[in-house]
């Protein structure tokens, strides 16, 4: 306000001094009159041109977010009220992402809030430099959050655009982000479209949020897009879903240990469900594989950091190591006497069709049935599974993959019905540059 007063001191006394030359002009019409008016014309100008940049400056500051310059939490919900505005108006789309920076607490422990502020602006630089080639608008949310408004954009595309996004982020180093779980910068982030029955601004961004944080209680590091059933209880009974709780309990301590498998056993349990109602099995094969699926890899717990962490091909001696999961695993659930219809799936997924797998090489039929879906399903994710700075397979390159190893690997009664629910469900949003986090 202060300075605002002060820059327009020199217009208002430019203002009266005007009004007094002009009465000399209307009384005497002299020349020094008309000098007088031109100079205080010219005044006025700057002391006018004064007070629209310091507004703008007062505008800017009030619109801006003090650390990492980008548009603050107010203005970005002024902005979606006007977006929304030209959507109700037209025939245009409009998707919100809000995106959470992954462990960032964990990152500020580390290193002390001063490196946590350099984190933030640096990734809110690239934001916004990835979000300006879209002409997109970004903001900062609130804390490690961020936002970005989508105009004439569908989910599908928004999607796409984010898990881009998403992978840039990861391959781009940050000093220090080697220590996080992922051992590279990522974030979390949920996107929801505005339709016609959308109620309000706010109901927009609850969804976007449930989203988010859905991608969040799924392992962090993915995108997903509000869905009304997108909730992985939502189809199961109140049993199942206190055994699915109890199970996750165990699951956690991955994640601080390995949070690759922890991410892996929650896309294997998805994908479990989903082809278990393609395959209309049963509720007790139903509540088999879905249990299993989500604690198959729980012997992963047993491997030495090292070894379960390391990036390149493992040795002889490591892999010996690595295969015992399967027993270990065995081992830790039969501790358990509400778990042990889960030991087959826990013991024998890894065993092949064939008979070339492990830990006992059983051939054909003397796998039980549902280790050998199991198989299906954790091979396909194992193969589509994204880690930063390397490549993998697409879906699409996984399924020639399964097609080329039925009755091989894998039982080939089952390899077509995986693939049509992978078809029908998780490739209708991708092109075959994305990987494999999809819209659930």
């Amino acid at each position: 306000m202060k300075i605002i007063l002060r820059e327009g001191v020199p217009g208002y006394i430019g203002t009266l001094l005007l009004s007094l030359v002009l009465i000399i002009l209307i009384t005497a019409e002299s020349t020094l009159g008309l000098v007088l008016f031109m100079c205080i014309a010219t005044l006025l100008s700057v002391a006018f041109k004064q007070n629209f940049d310091t507004y703008q400056r007062a505008y800017h500051k009030a619109n801006t977010d003090y650390l990492t310059g980008l548009n603050n939490h107010g203005f970005f919900k002024d902005q979606l009220e006007e977006y929304i505005k030209v959507v109700n108006n037209s025939k245009q789309t409009l998707c919100v992402a809000l995106l959470d920076l992954d462990n960032f607490k964990k990152y500020n422990d580390l290193y002390g809030h001063m490196k946590g502020d350099e984190l933030l602006k640096f990734f809110g630089s690239l934001l916004q430099s990835e979000c300006a080639k879209q002409n997109y608008f970004v903001a900062r949310y609130g804390g490690e959050e961020f936002s970005i408004l989508m105009p004439n954009t569908l989910k599908e595309d928004a999607y796409l655009y984010m898990e881009r996004l998403r992978k840039k982020v990861n391959d781009t180093y940050f000093d220090g982000v080697e220590y996080l779980p992922y051992k590279c910068l990522s974030f979390s982030a949920g996107i929801a479209e505005y339709t016609i029955d959308t109620y309000d601004s706010q109901e927009l961004l609850s969804k976007a949020d449930q989203a988010m944080y859905y991608a969040k209680a799924q392992g962090r590091n993915l995108i997903h897009v509000f869905d009304e059933q997108s909730s992985y209880f939502a189809s199961q009974s109140v049993t199942l879903e206190k055994e699915l709780y109890e199970i996750e309990q165990q699951l956690n301590i991955f994640l601080s240990k390995d949070v690759y498998t922890y991410r892996h056993s929650k896309r294997v349990f998805k994908y479990a469900v989903d082809f278990s109602n393609k395959l209309q099995l049963n509720e007790t094969e139903r509540k088999t594989l879905i249990l299993g699926a989500l604690i198959h890899d729980i012997g992963k717990l047993e491997i030495p950091r090292d070894i379960i962490n390391k990036t390149s091909k493992l040795d002889s001696h490591e892999w010996e190591i690595m295969k015992k999961h399967v027993t270990w695993g065995k081992e830790i659930i039969s501790t358990n006497k509400k778990l042990i219809d889960l030991i087959p799936l826990v013991e024998l997924h890894h065993e092949r069709f064939d008979g070339k797998g492990y830990p006992y090489g059983l051939q054909g039929d003397a796998i039980p049935k549902l280790a050998r879906i199991l198989c299906i399903i954790d091979s396909f994710d194992a193969m589509t599974t994204e880690r930063p700075y390397q490549a993998t397979k697409t879906f699409a390159e996984a399924i020639v993959e399964l097609r080329a190893c039925a009755d091989k690997q894998f039982d080939g009664r089952y390899v077509e019905p995986f693939i049509e629910m992978i078809e029908e469900k998780y490739m209708s949003i991708q092109d075959n540059d994305c990987i494999n986090t999809a819209v659930h």
